[in-house]
């Protein structure tokens, strides 16, 4: 075994480079005598550490232009070579050359390159490594025209191999006499040229992962959406422009896990309301390593309300070692506007044609009614008792007709409840983003407490949103109400609207509270709330809270009020998670 006190002056070899270079001298030396001697005098010595010194600075790069340069640099030193060049296989299976020096170490021009090319092409048909001491006088090469014109004597030329594949060839020569390599050079040589082989294999493996990254960076870079890598402790490995754009966050104000010791992490980032749902989503996924995915999550980036399309992954190996999170995100608003003015749309043109259907339906009992009537007039004038007889009955028979047909329209509008297993953060969520952009809530504030515990629930969600839009209204009606009332005083009134929610484990239940800090109510009117056709609105019909409570018995639920007058006023909602 070699020790590691004999590597260089500078400091230990690295554990890999020493382990592999032990490998291949052990290799190498069952069969090559100068490697394998009991020979303990100093050529041997320098022999290995020459070889070492030349494993160190081969392995110091994992360029590979620069690793050809270091091997033909050191090989002439260590051979005392006169030439030397690296050749590789190209494409097409043809030597080209990668790297050529003279013994002074200096790069050679294209006319002092020229080798016994026979002898290299001898070496890549056969695998196998040639030398000569004296190539003129070789019978194998004496008459190669190239051994000839050159003058070449010693020879030495080697296979380079990775994982059995013939990638090259490292050739070196010397047309003096007095430096004729001796058949231990070639051994020597040989070991040489599976460190270099080595070598090689590295850096391509290397350049293999480096451009493999480059093309990583590239895809998350021009990525139409956000992309976020983070590892378990929420600091940001990766994040791309569009992520910055949609979470409106500077670039200086990021730093990465590559770029850092001391990274950015993601729920800083985030505004102080958003950080408690994003910290659950992600120790959620982190739990359970499955995938959580939110078609349309309601963010608020401290400015503006985005709806996001998101996905949350579990990933392996990250660069410090960890696994982590990769984090795909969308900014789908427009979207969802669009979406939502579409279906407005298509609701106003099926009301229109409906209504024009029900106008013309009318129409005709109508004209029959108006038209006997006039009739009716004109016989009672005449004495005519028989006609006004008839005209009579067609009057009455066509009132009756139109009291069927508006009968039978109220059954039609009657709602069919459909229940289905629903996210009431979502629809409360999606709810509020198509309110803000309204006129009479941009200047409310609204506090939203959801939490992230809630279960699915089974509701008709049709249902379920008109009573939480109705309890909005309301609450915004009420703040109006208070504005008008104290309007000749001097006091500042702020339009504050809060959403609370929670689940009850004991009961099983969903609960919704929906406060205002509107005017509030009397405990005369309190009492009435919930009563049929009881209003307190000048043009109000008293069905919106009766309805409501309707709804939420529909449900199994139950829907409660408290009310303090000049405060404001809070409802209640508690739905079972199943209404069965």
């Amino acid at each position: 075994m070699l020790e590691n006190k004999t590597i260089n002056e500078s400091g230990a070899l690295p554990v890999d480079v020493f382990a592999d270079l032990e490998a291949t001298l052990e290799e190498v030396a069952e069969s090559n005598p100068r490697i394998n001697s009991t020979d303990t005098g100093s050529k041997h010595s320098e022999d290995l550490r020459a070889i070492l010194e030349a494993s160190l600075a081969i392995n110091s790069s994992l360029e590979s232009d620069e690793i050809l340069q270091i091997v033909m640099r050191k090989a002439i030193e260590l051979m005392q070579a006169e030439r030397g060049l690296v050749m590789l296989l190209d494409n097409n299976k043809v030597l080209q050359i990668k790297a050529a020096f003279n013994l002074d170490s200096e790069k050679m021009t294209p006319e002092e390159t020229k080798i016994s090319s026979s002898i290299a092409k001898q070496v890549v048909d056969t695998s196998k490594a040639i030398y000569t001491s004296d190539a003129l006088s070789d019978e194998r090469y004496a008459n190669k025209q190239s051994v000839v014109e050159l003058h070449l004597r010693s020879i030495m030329c080697v296979p380079l191999k990775v994982k059995d594949e013939l990638v090259g060839v490292i050739y070196l020569d010397n047309s003096s006499q007095s430096k004729m390599f001796l058949k231990s050079d070639l051994y020597l040589f040989e070991l040489y040229a599976q460190m270099v082989s080595n070598a090689i294999d590295n850096a391509r493996i290397y350049k293999s992962i480096y451009q493999l990254e480059r093309y990583n960076d590239s895809v998350i870079k021009k990525s139409p959406v956000g992309i976020i890598v983070i590892d378990p402790k929420c600091q940001i490995a990766t994040i791309n422009s569009i992520s910055l754009e949609i979470f409106d966050i500077n670039k200086e104000n990021i730093q990465t896990l590559k770029d850092s010791q001391q990274p950015t992490n993601f729920i800083d980032i985030l505004p102080e309301k958003e950080k408690a749902r994003w910290r659950y989503m992600i120790n959620s996924t982190l739990a359970t390593k499955e995938e959580f995915s939110n078609d349309r999550y309601f963010h608020n980036t401290g400015y503006v309300e985005k709806v996001l399309s998101l996905k949350i992954s579990p990933l392996e190996q990250l660069t410090n070692g960890s696994d982590g999170l990769i984090m795909t995100v969308e900014d789908i608003t427009d979207k969802v506007l669009l979406e939502k003015y579409v279906i407005l749309s298509e609701k106003l043109v099926a009301k229109g044609e409906m209504a024009a259907s029900i106008a013309h339906e009318l129409n005709n009992y109508l004209a029959i009614a108006s038209n006997n009537a006039e009739l009716l007039n004109i016989n009672i004038e005449r004495g005519k008792l028989d006609k006004v007889q008839f005209n009579s009955k067609a009057i009455v028979e066509n009132i009756f007709k139109i009291k069927r047909f508006v009968d039978s329209l109220m059954d039609f509008s009657k709602p069919q409840t459909e229940f289905i297993n629903y996210d009431i953060k979502h629809l409360i969520e999606d709810l509020l983003f198509s309110l803000r952009i309204q006129p009479r809530f941009k200047q409310t504030h609204f506090t939203i407490d959801l939490s992230q515990d809630i279960p699915n629930v089974e509701i008709d969600v049709g249902l379920i949103q008109q009573v939480f839009m109705n309890l909005l209204n309301n609450a915004a009606d009420a703040i109006e109400e208070k504005i008008i009332a104290l309007e000749n005083k001097d006091v500042q009134i702020t339009k504050e609207i809060s959403i609370v929610s929670s689940y009850e484990t004991e009961i099983n239940a969903v609960k919704i509270s929906i406060s205002d800090s509107g005017l509030g109510m009397t405990e005369e009117t309190l009492q009435k709330i919930f009563t049929k056709h009881f209003t307190t609105k000048k043009s109000g019909h008293g069905l919106g809270l009766a309805n409501c409570k309707n709804i939420i018995e529909q449900h199994k639920g139950k829907m409660e009020v408290e009310s303090v007058y000049g405060k404001g006023t809070t409802f209640h909602i508690t739905l079972p998670r199943t209404n069965h």
